[in-house]
């Protein structure tokens, strides 16, 4: 008997004894699929959704990041993708984490024992694959390089893939810069905050700062600098219209926005929580040379053009960015983060990693750090990446997702990469699904401008 055909015969036998559910766990069952909920011993919750017609492939979904009291599980990443999954016959699973926040040291468990219970009830899939969104991504990438042996292969969408480390650091750059340049002489914390109300005090200090700047020519080339420093897109939402080329005044109010956002989401309440898990300041800028950085970022003609039009000196701010005081980070917070969230590159089974062009929250550079740490550790031909020409953080079609995860089969099936230009991604996609976007594009990321990872554990300190 084949593993797939043992796995759909455990199949219709947990169908007939759904009655028998774990007290753990609940099941309702409908003529085309059994929906399963459950707690892990963690106190994590978990969901399962197998199709009567199940293929014999498991998707193993890890969600992004989530805060506050609501930390439901979920098995997919939208409802429009799932329904087309659950036609194709793919069971799909996953779980909240025990907690929220920066939770790689549970996520990583809590998934890896969702798969566990998902074999125990149904039997061994023929095929798992994990894939994840954002901060899942992450969590994905970490179970791809430390747990090969229970999965077959993995996808990466709009992923944090360039690790822990780096994004801290990467996030750090662009509110020091808008401290220096902006308020440098406020009572703005920017890393040890002690609690989310002191987090909340600062993001509405600061941002309060970026909003005034933003009334005059001087202050919006400078909000553009650190705009730069975190290469944020000028085109960053789907809502937005999408700038000329050289219409440097749209492009940087496009950014403001983000910047805005970054303040709300990431720079602060977030980076509290992490801190706290780390136990200290896990970035630094100590040695940057932001000179030196702005002439790597993806935005850096629209600052130059933007100073020019202020009438400002871009080399008087970049030195008295160079001037400032710096962070240093506690070591043993970096540590802690390099080794739960960071990345070797050593990938054994293969990945495809897919990011929109106009990402803000995690800007598209951090595929070329993958690539960097992949490369580096001879694990490049089981890297793929592909691009999308869209706006926003993980605004992926229905018929995008699908594509990339057939061309991951395909590639598990043939031992080949095939099929991964865009031309037949957007094939594959229109396939898939005709009445949502087909947008994957031929595109080559500007260099990350803080990479870290295991292998290069020294950059930019």
């Amino acid at each position: 008997m084949t593993t797939g055909t043992r796995a759909r015969t455990s199949l219709a036998a947990a169908l007939l004894l759904a009655v028998t559910a774990l007290p753990t766990s609940a099941v309702a069952a409908t003529p085309d699929t059994t929906h399963v909920d459950g707690q892990l011993p963690s106190g994590a919750t978990y969901m399962m959704d197998v199709p009567a017609h199940w293929n014999g492939t498991v998707l193993l979904f890890s969600h992004g990041y989530t805060s506050g009291p609501a930390n439901p599980a979920q098995d997919a990443p939208d409802d429009a993708t799932k329904a087309l999954l659950l036609q194709r016959g793919y069971a799909l699973i996953g779980s909240s984490y025990a907690t929220t926040g920066w939770a790689v040291t549970d996520a990583v468990p809590d998934q890896l024992a969702t798969l566990t219970a998902f074999t125990e009830r149904f039997g061994t899939a023929s095929r798992t694959i994990a894939w994840g969104r954002s901060y899942g991504g992450l969590v994905t990438t970490a179970i791809a390089e430390r747990h090969p042996e229970r999965i077959d292969g993995s996808i990466s969408l709009c992923a944090l893939v360039h690790g822990g480390v780096a994004n801290w650091n990467n996030t750090l750059d662009p509110v020091f810069a808008l401290k220096t340049l902006l308020a440098p002489d406020a009572d703005v914390p920017l890393v040890d905050i002690p609690d989310q109300a002191a987090a909340n005090d600062a993001a509405n200090a600061l941002t309060s700062v970026v909003d005034s700047a933003q009334t005059t020519a001087e202050g919006r080339a400078r909000i553009a600098l650190a705009a730069a420093l975190h290469n944020i897109p000028v085109w960053n939402q789907p809502t937005q219209t999408r700038p000329a080329a050289t219409d440097w005044d749209a492009q940087q109010a496009n950014q403001y926005e983000a910047v805005k956002g970054l303040l709300k989401i990431a720079a602060f309440n977030r980076r509290q929580e992490s801190e706290a898990r780390a136990g200290g300041n896990m970035s630094w800028n100590t040695g940057v040379d932001y000179a030196r950085l702005l002439g790597q970022s993806s935005v850096r003609k629209e600052v130059t053009e933007l100073y020019r039009k202020a009438g400002l000196s871009l080399g008087a701010d970049l030195a008295a960015l160079n001037r400032a005081p710096r962070i240093s980070a506690d070591p043993d917070a970096v540590a802690w983060m390099a080794r739960t969230s960071a990345f070797t590159g050593r990938l054994a089974k293969p990945q495809l990693s897919v990011h929109t062009i106009g990402d803000a929250l995690v800007p598209v550079q951090t595929e070329s750090a993958l690539k960097r740490a992949v490369t580096a550790a001879g694990s490049a031909s089981r890297l793929r990446q592909a691009y999308t020409d869209n706006a926003g953080h993980c605004t992926f079609s229905p018929a995008e997702q699908l594509a990339a995860l057939h061309t991951l089969e395909d590639r598990l099936s043939s031992g080949e990469w095939t099929g991964t230009d865009p031309a037949a991604l957007n094939s594959r996609a229109t396939k898939a699904d005709p009445s949502t976007p087909a947008r994957y594009m031929p595109y080559r990321p500007t260099p990350y401008l803080r990479p870290y990872d295991l292998a290069h554990p020294a950059d930019g300190r």
